[in-house]
């Protein structure tokens, strides 16, 4: 599945509840390393998820997100592929949620 057909999903969620798409960019930059040249070229070649996190620099504390989403422990899943597209919708979860970034982003 392409990182492009998801992303406007992860910024109308952030938007509707009252977040904004650069908060959305530091919890991505946070957890690939991506800067916003990288992030906009990874959208526009539609990569997969799969080349969008073979192409990460995963944050040393991505191990710190812990927690359900889609009824699923994320610190549980077994696929590396898998549990780095949770992690991501983990933080979009709590950045949605309210949450202080200096929270979301483990600090």
């Amino acid at each position: 599945m392409p990182f492009a057909s998801v992303y406007p999903h992860y910024v109308t969620k952030v938007e509707k509840k009252g977040r904004t798409r650069e908060e959305l960019h530091q919890v991505i930059t946070w957890l690939t390393g991506f800067d916003d040249a990288e992030l906009a070229r990874h959208l526009e070649a539609g990569t997969t998820f799969e080349e969008f996190f073979a192409d990460a620099r995963l944050h040393p504390n991505a191990s710190l997100i812990t927690g359900v989403i889609c009824g699923k422990r994320v610190e549980d899943i077994e696929d590396p592929l898998m549990q780095k597209i949770r992690y991501l919708d983990k933080l979009v979860d709590e950045i949605a949620r309210g949450k202080a970034m200096e929270k979301v982003l483990r600090a």
